[in-house]
């Protein structure tokens, strides 16, 4: 009798320490797998981080390319509309003349709009990776501040900040309103807090 309970024991034992086993090692490769992704993601942000600074640092190649290359059929998703600058937040990142997925992981992209030169609004729409990369401290702005954007002839137009808000994400009216006959210069980020878009609105 004491036999077949230390039998039945036995197995129970030996149950608990595989099942102790397979927890262990599903705990531990997951740990592994979590770090593993966290490890990818900041080596995107950073592989991105070091493309748009390359990019900064090139500028004038690339505006040079830019102005070779107007008038050609070639492919014009590389074509540099200018660069913009935020002294307050230290921002100062050249600016695609066309968007895409791609291009707005490298740096901030005319979403919408033509020169600054023009009547109209010009929208730059800018990633938020929550750190200081592109339009991450939008929020930080404030009502007169100032935002800078210079285009390939190297003219620089300075516009002033009137308003500062969200909308939803479905939500692209900030785009098609301004003032009529003014020069309006609006960027676009997502606030990843709540997934809204953040709206700054300046003016010429």
């Amino acid at each position: 009798m004491n036999q077949i309970i230390y039998i039945k024991n036995s197995k129970k034992i030996n149950l608990y320490k595989f099942l102790l086993y397979y927890i262990l090692f599903f705990s531990i490769s997951s740990l592994l797998i979590c770090v593993i992704i966290i490890c990818l993601f900041f080596n995107s942000i950073y592989k991105y981080n070091i493309m748009s600074k390359n990019l900064n640092n090139n500028y004038s190649i690339y505006k040079l390319y830019t102005k070779l290359n107007s008038e050609s059929k070639t492919d014009t998703s590389s074509r540099i509309f200018g660069l913009i600058e935020i002294p307050k937040l230290k921002v100062n990142y050249v600016v695609f003349s066309d968007y895409n997925e791609e291009l707005l992981k490298i740096s901030p992209c005319r979403f919408y709009g033509k020169s600054p030169k023009e009547i109209g609004n010009l929208c730059i729409a800018g990633h938020n990776y929550n750190n200081s990369m592109f339009f991450s401290n939008l929020f930080l702005l404030n009502i007169d501040d100032v935002i800078y954007i210079y285009d390939n002839d190297n003219n620089k137009y300075l516009y002033t900040i009137f308003s500062i808000y969200e909308v939803n994400r479905s939500d692209w009216s900030p785009i098609y309103n301004y003032a009529l006959n003014s020069k309006e210069l609006t960027l676009v980020t997502c606030n990843n807090k709540n997934n809204n878009r953040l709206i700054v609105k300046a003016k010429q």
